[in-house]
């Protein structure tokens, strides 16, 4: 039973809660529009093309991130494969994810959208690995079974900013070669000398499996700050050490943010494996859980509402908030977040902070601690998830601030939180929210 006597509830009814506007955030917003024609204009290439032989087998790799355009970019991967003679399969390249279950695995993509019939392949699922090579100082490095034993594979993965760690290679396509394709044993592999060494290992694994296997080309995706895909490039192999790091700034400029840098509470709706290896991002949220990686908003404390329903109960990243609530606490499948965490040596996010009954009581815990003096002067913002920001509600307190910044408009309000009977909020934002045709952030 939760809050059997009633005192947490009495120590914070009358805690006020800020009335809250809406605001649209200036993001980058380029996209691609003809996904299908550009992947076969990439993989056309001549430089591309030519390692394609009649007849041979090859391997596909699919992450477990919530890639927009998941499903089409791996299917027209595929069609454009077999045109040029191929016979492509999907493999999941997803380290440990998935509960480091091949049932969990193959029901993870099906979740994403990709199966035998969405993409034209069979999807090949395994935890088995061969060893294909070793570091330096004996390490081994491993490849699933399937793509080993595969005439090729075509590693395809989005590049943007890593969560937890900084170097020239961070969630790409030398960590898709590195843990990706290493399963759990090679994520384990690679993990074991934890973050502070992770630039270093996943250039160093990875290399030994560029040069081990028979790696045909790299398919690197990129997205725009409201998780759009804005640009795909083919990379041939000897290359993607030397393009990857251009890559990867050009998604760090591209990546979305809030124009907010103070703030006392941040209410994130959901989180979510979809959303974030984090769950919440933390290049966006400030949230970061090791001291190799910084950026993004101070924030004092985070209120956590909801999981996604396409994480499947896996909570990782909870453990970042001071606050969150029964349903979340709930849901949460703590096999799936430990194996996940335990993997990755970072285990913070699998913890579960302090759990309140529902979403007005988690808020208002989180403004009661906050260090203003005033309640009216707690700056608040809430968000739908780490993917989605281009709208934010702020508190009132913050609306001068927003009227001074140009990347930042008012559309409307503000207004009361609008709780049920249960004390919970509708969700604020869609996950696939739909972007206002009204003018740009400017001077309001």
């Amino acid at each position: 039973m939760w809050d059997r006597h009633g005192v947490v509830e009495r120590m914070l009814k009358d805690v006020p809660i800020p009335r809250m506007a809406r605001v649209l955030q200036k993001l980058p917003s380029d996209t691609l529009d003809d996904i299908p024609a550009e992947i076969k204009r990439q993989i056309t290439r001549q430089e591309i093309a030519g390692q394609i032989r009649p007849g041979m087998s090859i391997a596909v790799t699919a992450g477990s991130r919530g890639i927009a355009n998941n499903a089409m970019i791996t299917r027209e991967t595929v069609r454009v494969l077999k045109s040029l003679g191929g016979r492509p399969f999907v493999i999941p390249a997803m380290g440990s994810h998935g509960g480091a279950s091949a049932e969990g695995q193959q029901a993870l993509l099906a979740s994403l959208g990709i199966t035998e019939d969405s993409v034209g392949a069979p999807v090949r699922a395994t935890m088995e690995v061969v060893q294909v090579g070793s570091l330096a100082d004996g390490r081994p490095v491993y490849v699933d079974r399937y793509a080993a034993e595969a005439d090729g594979i075509v590693a395809v993965g989005r590049v943007k900013p890593h969560t937890c760690y900084r170097g020239p290679f961070e969630s790409g396509l030398f960590k898709m070669l590195a843990i990706g394709l290493g399963k759990h044993q090679g994520a384990t592999a690679c993990h074991l000398e934890g973050f502070e060494k992770m630039a270093e290992n996943v250039q160093l694994f990875a290399r030994v499996v560029r040069d081990s296997t028979n790696i045909l080309f790299a398919l690197a995706i990129l997205e725009n700050a409201r998780d759009e895909t804005c640009r795909i490039v083919a990379v041939e192999t000897g290359r993607i050490e030397e393009q990857e790091p251009g890559l990867l700034e050009e998604a760090r400029r591209l990546m979305a943010k809030i124009h907010i840098d103070d703030i006392d509470v941040m209410i994130v709706d959901q989180i979510g494996k979809n959303h974030s290896g984090d769950g919440m991002d933390p290049n966006v949220t400030g949230s970061f859980s090791t001291p190799q990686a910084s950026g993004g908003p101070a924030v004092r404390s985070y209120v956590v509402l909801d999981l996604s329903e396409e994480t499947h109960g896996n909570s990782l990243g909870v453990g970042m908030a001071h606050f969150t609530t029964q349903r979340l606490f709930e849901k949460a499948d703590l096999d799936a977040v430990y194996a996940n965490a335990i993997t990755a040596k970072v285990v913070v996010g699998a913890r579960m902070p302090m759990v309140l009954r529902n979403d007005s009581l988690a808020i208002r815990a989180a403004i009661y601690i906050s260090p203003r003096t005033e309640y009216s002067g707690v700056r608040v913002v809430r968000i739908a998830n780490s993917a989605h920001v281009d709208q934010i509600l702020v508190s009132e307190s913050l609306l001068d601030e927003v009227r001074g910044n140009s990347n930042l408009r008012i559309l409307s309000g503000p207004e009361p939180l609008a709780f049920d009977e249960g004390g919970n909020l509708p969700p604020f934002l869609s996950i696939h929210d739909e972007h206002p045709k009204g003018p740009e952030p400017g001077p309001t």
